[in-house]
């Protein structure tokens, strides 16, 4: 948190935000355009926000995509803001959330964590059923590969799956891009979400990038920012230490 607010405590790292949460998934060039200041300078300022997880960033071919990560943010407002101005605040947002998803078909979500670790280990971390039941309350099981079904399995013994889908991309151990739906809804392309996992190596660490599109509505994307909030925290300290943390079966919305 304290990180957060000394990125907070800068007018262009503000600025910056605010281009973001008005059109969400800007290259360099473009959020330099409405900013006095060199390139090299705006890069800087970004990296300081990338750091307090303000920022995430995704590759789309050669261009580098910055998104606003709401994580913190949302923290910050469950703390001090929610109980004061929730009603408004959640209409305001969906207004906002209806004009972008008008405007524009990049990522709803896309959350960035660091795990001391490696890619083999995070990718199994990912695909092992038994390793996704003891920090997930899920496993997901397939055989990963492409146009292989998945499904997320309850760890209850009794077999049922909350989430089913499709392995659209699977290329171990970097990326893998899934599709999700509900059981019920199966079948039907209009009901699906889609997550991309990149895995890459960071220095001695490695950069997992989790990317959630096609969420339908505000508080799907609220269930995102926390559920996945809370899933890779699990993630990570299960990595790192051995152990998860407390948790509960959390469940992304499948769509």
């Amino acid at each position: 948190m304290d990180q957060v607010f000394k990125a907070l405590a800068d007018g262009t790292r503000r600025r910056l935000l605010d281009r973001l949460h008005g059109h969400s998934g800007q290259t360099l060039g473009e959020l330099c355009e409405h900013i006095d200041m060199t390139r090299q300078s705006v890069t800087q300022h970004l990296a300081v926000l990338e750091a307090a997880n303000l920022v995430s960033t995704v590759r789309r071919g050669r261009e580098k995509l910055h998104y606003l990560n709401p994580v913190p943010l949302h923290e910050i407002q469950e703390r001090w803001i929610d109980k004061f101005e929730r009603p408004r605040l959640r209409a305001l947002g969906a207004v906002k959330e209806r004009a972008e998803e008008a405007m524009t078909e990049k990522p709803n979500f896309v959350y960035v964590t660091y795990i001391r670790s490696t890619p083999e280990k995070v990718w199994d971390a990912l695909t092992d059923a038994d390793l996704t039941a003891a920090y997930w309350g899920h496993g997901n099981v397939s055989d990963w590969r492409t146009g292989s079904r998945w499904e997320h399995r309850r760890t209850d013994g009794s077999g049922v799956a909350d989430v089913v889908g499709t392995v659209v991309e699977s290329e171990c151990p970097t990326r893998l891009v899934t599709t999700w739906a509900a059981p019920e809804d199966e079948g039907d392309p209009d009901k699906y979400s889609r997550v991309t996992f990149d895995i890459r190596p960071h220095a001695d660490i490695v950069r997992l990038t989790v990317t959630h599109e096609d969420l339908p509505g505000e508080d799907a994307l609220r269930d995102a920012a926390s559920g996945w909030a809370a899933v890779l925290s699990n993630l990570k300290s299960l990595l790192e230490t051995g152990s998860p943390l407390p948790q509960e079966p959390w469940l992304m919305p499948s769509r």
